[in-house]
């Protein structure tokens, strides 16, 4: 796979996310993801799975560099498969840890909260989900998401201001579970899986997916109105000026990609 590195590991599938120096993710990686994902859960050899990133990323979230130049048609595509993916791995059955090595916002927040479990790394890193600042219209799957795992009210504060959170401070809200240092960010990953991979494999699966029931239906609630809201949003004056602004930054301080 282009964007992705999997190794497998006693029946334990590493997924590294492995995109330019950032992982942001485009459709490329977003097609690779699903399709991945789908064989793994119909894969009786793979129990579960670690998503990881690279040193100081796990994702910096959506390419806008390459997502700015996207036509009509591309960014349709793009958002349409982005909600297909999240509501996917919301209803994955098998275990899910992520390891967060780095800065993880916006989309690469959401790969992480898909996850049955947050291990991040400490450091001088951002996670969380500042969609609004950026001139992107917060889908009703994400807030649900997002409160699943931290409650509406801080959800919804959070979101509409756009507020990124230091590893210390995503621990105390319960955006992450674990903070370690880097040097113990992968076997702790794994003993986390094998916790979970210790139980009865469908008792510990129905359960998860008994517990995500209301939240694997709401993934799915995406309304055409909403979609055509988002992307109505994405080609207006404002957002493409916005998005210049933060391209410009990326591409001039070399850490776009």
């Amino acid at each position: 796979m282009e964007t992705l590195k999997v190794t497998i590991n006693e029946r334990m599938a590493l997924i590294g996310l492995d995109r330019g120096k950032s992982n942001a993710i485009n459709l490329k990686m977003l097609q690779e993801l699903n399709t991945l994902l789908k064989s793994i859960e119909s894969d009786d050899s793979i129990a579960g799975i670690i998503l990881h990133g690279k040193e100081r990323f796990f994702s910096s979230g959506l390419d806008l560099i390459e997502l700015f130049d996207y036509n009509e048609k591309e960014i349709q595509e793009f958002w349409i498969l982005f909600l297909e993916f999240v509501k996917n791995f919301v209803g994955f059955k098998k275990p899910s840890v992520a390891a967060i090595s780095g800065h993880s916002p916006a989309g690469g927040c959401v790969l992480a909260l898909c996850c049955d479990y947050r291990i991040m790394n400490e450091g001088d890193f951002i996670i969380g989900l500042n969609e609004v600042p950026v001139g992107i219209i917060v889908p009703d799957s994400i807030f649900h998401l997002y409160s699943f795992w931290i409650g509406q009210a801080r959800a919804y504060r959070n979101l509409l201001e756009g507020k990124l959170f230091s590893p210390q401070q995503a621990l105390e809200i319960g955006l992450i579970d674990e903070l370690v240092s880097p040097d113990k960010l992968r076997s702790r990953s794994e003993k986390q899986l094998l916790l979970y991979l210790q139980q009865d494999a469908n008792t510990w699966q129905q359960s998860k997916l008994n517990m995500r029931n209301d939240l694997i239906s709401q993934m799915g609630n995406t309304s055409d109105e909403i979609l055509n809201s988002i992307l109505k949003q994405w080609w207006s004056p404002s957002t493409r000026s916005i998005l210049r602004t933060i391209i410009s930054n990326l591409t001039g301080n070399k850490n776009g990609r």
